[in-house]
């Protein structure tokens, strides 16, 4: 993407009511709808993450099948979620919103029990030892999601990549953690959730093209 495309959305970005484009400072000090979701939505209902969104493919699929649920995407790279944005404003979604921020403060964004899904869809695997502080599935990345899920919260990591498939498999059962549901192919298998086989992000339709499985776990934090 060239920088003038890139500058261009940025710009559209700060005119989109559905997106918040916070400092890290305003985060960590006293973001304003931390705990305060509703005042946002104008409405109670449940609030789903969808972290590392890309172009926010989950949020916009699951915000339209699912009205009477609020959906937010969250990544630091607002060229990209730009055009979810987009389509949520185009389609008249008024359950989307997107946060441009980094995944690690997750926790400065929401209150403790105040979301009741994550999703995680096709994350970065790091899967070099010294970057494993960056998975966004290793222990400290796993507290910070209890905190803010509800008591009975899922999570859900949908990614190509084996290595973070058995990793986070391997941390959950080390954890007692209780995991709902997981494959290595679930295209492969039909038992797998219609929810993951019926939305495809751009990267995965890729994926799907040259062959490359599709692994999944559905899970739920308790410590």
């Amino acid at each position: 993407m060239g920088s003038k495309n890139k500058l261009k959305r940025f710009n559209e970005n700060e005119t989109f009511s559905n997106v918040i484009q916070p400092t890290r400072e305003e985060v960590t000090g006293n973001f304003p709808y931390k705990g305060k979701w509703n005042s946002f939505f104008k409405n109670d209902n449940p609030i789903v993450l969808e972290l590392g969104c890309g172009k926010g493919e989950y949020t916009i699929a699951l915000a339209e099948k699912n009205p009477n649920v609020n959906y937010i995407g969250i990544d630091i790279k607002g060229a990209r979620f730009w055009r979810g944005a987009k389509t949520a404003l185009e389609e008249n979604l008024p359950n989307v919103a997107f946060i441009r921020t980094q995944i690690e403060l997750v926790d400065f964004c929401f209150a403790e029990n105040e979301v009741s899904e994550i999703w995680i869809t096709f994350p970065d695997p790091q899967i070099k030892y010294k970057r494993t502080k960056h998975r966004l599935t290793n222990e400290a990345f796993l507290k910070k999601y209890h905190h803010i899920l509800n008591d009975e919260g899922i999570v859900h990591l949908k990614t190509d990549s084996e290595f973070m498939h058995g990793y986070t498999l391997g941390l959950l059962h080390g954890q007692g953690q209780e995991v709902l549901y997981a494959h290595h192919d679930v295209y492969s298998n039909h038992l797998s959730p219609e929810v993951v086989i019926n939305t495809q992000t751009f990267y995965e339709k890729q994926y799907l093209e040259v062959k490359k499985a599709i692994t999944y776990i559905k899970f739920r934090l308790k410590y």
